[in-house]
């Protein structure tokens, strides 16, 4: 069967909102939009998608897929079938938990060579900053990595090191003059009071307290206004924190901020004693918070939500002492991530097209992919989403294509359903299936040696 030519549905996310729309897709792209669509014949070349939701591929810009070098914790084959599954087209890669971390050209050469050809959506890099390395980050911007990921806290690694604020200071002027992005994890730790049980959550939440964020956010607005470059805060957790963001913006100075569907999701007075599985850094807080981030989202006060999908191997998660101060921290819910964020904006009554703007639009436009991914527009990538919002569904080990199922979802009730993923025209995810054959993932925009390295045509 050929690939459909026309895209029609009663309810496509155009121009911001859900009406009727006809989508021509040519050579992987949407040719043309047609509003209303016109009349059209019942044949192979035709895709009705009657009154379901017609959406933009998901672009998730903050994953964690381990490969190389800890492709056992995940890896790009189960990652992105993942991402298929939950209607995510895009994904771009963090720098670490690989080995190497991607903090060097060489290091990125290799991340490029170890992935390539077994991903199942499209795929980008972030590149590090780390201290010493600030001689890297023009090449490996020009080799095509969308920005650079900094800590201002231990990573949980020691090969990506935090940065302090003179090693930002030396990055910084870099990263304006190439016009990308400088990600940072937003955590100043200082002295705190733990209290002993590392069973109870209260004692991680306790050791990592919003004030760290605080001090952090304060520590950006300061870096912002000195350098003036693009700067992205990812998985904030603590509302708190946005007063000093808050200031810095309404100077029109180019700062963006992110949170997770853990952070809306979840709250620390329901996370059982021993449940590792909810750690995360920074960690999940109160409903109260919770509901101030929900807050955050409808004021504009954060921009975008991704999934932050930080996995590892069973065994380092130690659900078998339940010890939350030696566990690893990181949430997996990527093939969730767009369910979970729609079940609680449903129920605060937001609609589809504020989903598509935090979780297609912005993340495409932090990760200078506007060109090509987050919108249903003439000239994009014909990226969609055919999703019914108002099924339910109820999460089980079994249906995730992660490669492991720690996650503290499973069991939970959630709000739609992505029926199929469509990747440049070409179906990827159907009815619970994956399409097998399909080999033809690219990474955006990387030229390795001289040459672009994708396998679709050149962008």
């Amino acid at each position: 069967m050929s690939a459909p030519r026309w895209f029609t549905s009663r309810r496509a996310l155009v121009d911001g909102r859900l009406q009727p729309a006809a989508l021509r897709v040519e050579d992987g792209r949407i040719a043309e939009v047609v509003c209303p669509p016109p009349p059209l014949p019942v044949t192979e070349d035709v895709h009705d998608c009657g009154d379901l939701a017609l959406l933009p591929g998901i672009v998730d810009t903050h994953a964690h897929l381990n490969e190389p070098g800890r492709t056992e914790w995940e890896g790009f084959a189960t990652a992105t079938r993942a991402c298929a599954a939950g209607g995510i087209t895009t994904v771009v890669d963090m720098p670490l938990n690989s080995d190497p971390v991607t903090t060097t050209l060489e290091a990125l050469y290799v991340k490029a060579a170890a992935v390539a050809d077994h991903a199942a959506v499209d795929y980008a890099f972030w590149g590090g900053v780390v201290p010493g390395n600030a001689d890297q980050l023009a090449a490996m911007a020009g080799a095509g990595v969308c920005g650079f990921k900094s800590f201002l806290c231990f990573s949980g690694i020691d090969d990506f090191p935090a940065s302090s604020e003179a090693d930002l200071d030396r990055a910084m002027p870099i990263l304006a003059e190439l016009g990308v992005p400088l990600l940072v994890h937003a955590e100043i730790e200082s002295p705190v009071d733990v209290p002993a049980d590392p069973r109870r959550y209260a004692t991680y939440l306790a050791s990592r307290p919003a004030r760290f964020e605080v001090a952090a956010l304060e520590l950006v607005a300061r870096l912002a206004e000195r350098h003036r470059g693009p700067v992205h805060v990812v998985h904030l957790s603590a509302a708190d924190a946005l007063q000093a963001a808050h200031r810095v913006r309404q100077d029109g100075l180019p700062l963006t901020i992110e949170t997770c569907p853990h952070y809306l999701t979840l709250a620390a007075e329901d996370v059982p004693d021993g449940a590792t599985e909810y750690k995360c850094a920074p960690p999940v807080r109160e409903a109260a918070n919770r509901e101030r981030l929900w807050q955050a989202l409808r004021v504009g006060d954060i921009d975008l939500v991704v999934s932050d999908h930080s996995p590892c191997v069973p065994g380092l998660k130690r659900s078998e002492t339940g010890d939350f101060l030696g566990a690893w921290g990181g949430i997996a819910g990527l093939q969730l991530s767009p369910w979970l964020v729609w079940t609680g904006a449903a129920a605060r009554g937001f609609g589809l097209a504020d989903l598509a703007r935090w979780m297609c639009e912005r993340p495409a436009a932090l990760a200078g992919l506007s060109h090509r991914k987050g919108r249903l527009a003439a000239g994009l990538d014909a990226d969609f989403v055919v999703f019914d919002p108002d099924a339910e569904t109820v999460v089980e080990a079994a249906t995730l294509r992660h490669r492991w199922k720690t996650t503290p979802y499973l069991g939970r009730h959630l709000r739609g359903r992505v029926l199929q993923t469509w990747l440049r025209g070409r179906c990827v995810w159907a009815g619970g299936d994956l399409d097998s054959g399909w080999h033809g993932a690219r990474v955006w925009p990387l030229r390795v040696a001289g040459k672009t390295a994708q396998t679709g045509p050149s962008s």
